[in-house]
């Protein structure tokens, strides 16, 4: 059960900031390992900064050592009321660099204040200014970081993490996403316009819509996610790329299927019809804005098959005309 940080020793306060100091320098060794491979400059610095957590956590073992003998107990952050708990993000690839920068900075600001009140309660003069100093590091620690940035995220280093973020940004979430919008927008359109104009009803069309749009949605987002585990790709997680893809698959076809709640059929024909121009132009800029196609050209091949579907669905729906 944790206990209350007023009902601890000395020792055991210095036992804990022991323990502090050694996940801290674990934590950052980690998100230098998440980070090396596309935030290059941002691993060298998480390191620095590892190493000065090392060298605190060196520190209090000596004192430690000094004052109280060669074992050091076992107490953690979990084991003493009044810390939050962290989410491990320094486990999650790839690594989240915004995320990781704020984690940093709870971290920090954590542990000076754990630093400020155990000098409190510190009777031993040296042990207290051990704890004051490291307090006074743990202050200086936004201003060191800054430094570091300085240092290692140089403008080119910066741009070079910026792409490849961007590049890992299109990867996971564009890619699939995409992916889900063209196939909802594109491939519903011939069974909901052919049932419109078999059925001259547009509520017999809204079911076909939903149908065929939710349909599409959970037959892409299971193909998306089935189709490899992001390992070797760098496409990241396989259950994230199915939902995203599959939604957007979902969403796609009931932006031209909602119109058919109109009851007049004409009107919801119309307002459909719009629709459909709508969405083939906003994936056609999609395409342009982060698949670097040219807009002319992005437009032309999205317009081209969303018209070939949409007029599948117009001669179909017309022959089958009548049908009650």
């Amino acid at each position: 059960m944790p206990r209350n940080f007023d009902e601890l020793s000395e020792k055991e306060i210095l036992a804990l900031a022991i323990s502090l100091e050694e996940e801290d320098a674990r934590i950052y060794a980690d998100f230098a390992d998440g980070a090396r491979g596309d935030y290059p400059a941002t691993a060298r610095m998480f390191e620095e900064i590892q190493a000065e957590e090392e060298g605190h956590r060196a520190s209090l073992t000596e004192q430690f050592r000094q004052r109280f003998g060669e074992h050091i107990p076992l107490i953690r952050r979990q084991d003493i009321k009044g810390f939050a708990p962290r989410r491990a993000v320094w486990l999650v690839r790839p690594l989240g660099i915004n995320v990781v920068r704020k984690q940093i900075e709870v971290m920090e600001l954590e542990t000076r204040r754990f630093y400020e009140r155990a000098a409190q309660r510190i009777s031993d003069l040296s042990t207290r200014k051990l704890l004051d100093d490291l307090a006074a590091a743990e202050r200086k620690h936004y201003a060191n970081a800054g430094a570091l940035e300085e240092k290692h995220l140089t403008a080119g280093a910066l741009a070079e993490e910026d792409a490849a973020h961007r590049r890992l940004f299109v990867l996971q979430i564009v890619q699939p996403g995409l992916a889900g919008l063209m196939d909802g927008s594109v491939s519903t359109l011939a069974p909901l316009f052919a049932a419109a104009l078999a059925t001259r009803s547009s509520w017999a069309a809204f079911l076909v819509g939903m149908a065929a749009s939710l349909g599409a949605g959970i037959s892409m987002g299971f193909a998306e996610g089935l189709s490899d585990d992001g390992s070797l790709t760098g496409r990241g997680r396989p259950w994230l790329r199915g939902s995203i893809c599959g939604l957007m698959t979902t969403a796609g076809g009931l932006g031209h299927t909602m119109p058919f709640l109109i009851s007049n059929f004409h009107a919801a024909m119309t307002a459909a019809s719009a629709v459909v121009v709508v969405e083939l132009a906003v994936i056609s800029y999609i395409r342009h804005r982060y698949m670097e196609t040219p807009l002319v050209s992005a437009a032309i091949q999205v317009m081209l098959g969303g018209v070939l579907v949409f007029l599948t669905g117009i001669l179909i729906g017309r022959a089958g005309g009548g049908i009650q």
